[in-house]
């Protein structure tokens, strides 16, 4: 994914090499493939410490909002199901289902991560 200075760089690049003409083009190559390996770089030195920290980004947690909702969604009809056929020990126990289901998808990535 192409950052805004990442594009800002590139359309430097092709000024430059429009200006310079194409004598210069290996070098304007050379120093815009030289300044993206150094942000590559740079994002590989601070991507573990930022996993170590024990943050929970959406990059770290994928589909855990997915689940939730989910969950509430799929609660809707399983709630008027269980109330027309049994009652009020039925939607708890379906509740009781959903949120155990969201209970130990998350107790298993905080295991996982320790």
């Amino acid at each position: 994914m192409a950052t805004d200075e990442i594009r800002k760089d590139l359309r430097a690049a092709v000024a430059a090499r429009q200006e310079l003409g194409p004598e210069y083009e290996p070098e304007i190559i050379d120093a815009f493939l030289e300044k993206l390996d150094a942000r590559a770089a740079q994002r590989t030195t601070v991507e573990p410490v930022h996993q170590s920290t024990g943050n929970t980004s959406k990059e770290n947690d994928p589909g855990g909002l997915a689940l939730a909702i989910v969950s509430v969604v799929a609660g809707i009809p399983i709630t008027a199901i269980a109330a027309n056929q049994e009652g009020t020990i039925a939607i708890i126990i379906c509740w009781g289902g959903l949120v155990g289901v969201n209970l130990a998808r998350t107790m298993s990535r905080f295991v996982s991560r320790n």
